[in-house]
């Protein structure tokens, strides 16, 4: 009897702190911000999977909220017997940049980076979830509006107007919503990798006026349902994310300019 008592117990406290587990994880709507998820990844890199998974889960439970994720694929880890064919040297650098920023001491994956400011391993779902309640709790420091989005060939251009930025840039990235690779070599060879918004292109404008147009290229293959375009604002002193925005890409829109 006594044998079972302790069995009920034991699985009663395991229930309870199942149920905790997920109350800790529950999303919570209605915060003033926004939160910008930067995932530095790629498919040579054993770690990385975890944390794709991790930020595909992310998008999903904050489809409702101010939570934008992309996922750029670095290129260092193309010499373990693996190419990722979504890795570009421009996204290495622009991890190293954050490096300097955050005065860290090198550049790894997986690592997560929310509003520019908050880094940790990207598979850490704690962190990835207190960083982004912390982030959606806080007010922007700056307003961005995008306006006249206009799709021609091979390019995209825009109408931006930005409030309460100085020494800043607006950022583009161009990204594919979702993508699979049968990986054949490598640390992770022999699996199929699924990855959600990959970064495609990445445009920088410095901002030399609070409006303007901006342009940017669109890879092969580019549709406005399999694709997207998310726009913020980065301070150039510290690489904080101020304020981000995604394009308006529905058929409703593009119909109205053609």
């Amino acid at each position: 009897m006594k044998r079972q008592y302790l069995f009920l117990c034991a699985t009663l406290l395991a229930v309870s702190l199942g149920f905790a587990f997920t109350r800790v994880h529950r999303p919570v709507a209605g915060g003033p911000g926004f939160a910008l998820i930067e995932l530095y990844t790629s498919e040579g890199c054993s770690s990385c999977p975890p944390a794709d998974r991790l930020v595909a889960k992310i998008a999903q439970e904050y489809k409702d909220e101010e939570v934008y994720v992309l996922a750029y694929h670095v290129d260092y880890w193309n010499h373990l017997g693996w190419r990722d064919v979504f890795s570009s040297p421009q996204y290495s650098q622009r991890q190293r940049n954050y490096s300097d920023y955050l005065h860290l001491d090198g550049v790894y994956t997986p690592q997560a980076i929310v509003n520019g400011r908050t880094e940790f391993v990207g598979s850490d779902e704690d962190r990835m979830h207190g960083a982004i309640q912390a982030s959606l709790n806080k007010s922007a420091t700056a307003e961005l509006t995008l306006n006249n989005l206009k799709i021609s060939g091979n390019k995209a251009g825009l109408q931006y107007k930005v409030k309460g930025a100085t020494d800043a840039s607006l950022v583009l990235a161009v990204i594919q919503k979702h993508a699979q690779t049968q990986v054949k070599a490598g640390e992770n060879g022999g699996h199929m990798l699924p990855h959600i918004n990959i970064v495609q292109k990445l445009q920088t404008i410095n901002l030399k006026s609070d409006s303007g147009n901006a342009d940017i290229s669109l890879p092969d293959g580019f549709n406005t349902k399999d694709w997207g375009i998310i726009a913020f604002v980065q301070s150039n002193r510290d690489g904080a994310i101020l304020t981000a925005q995604k394009a308006n890409l529905d058929s409703a829109t593009l119909a109205a300019i053609n």
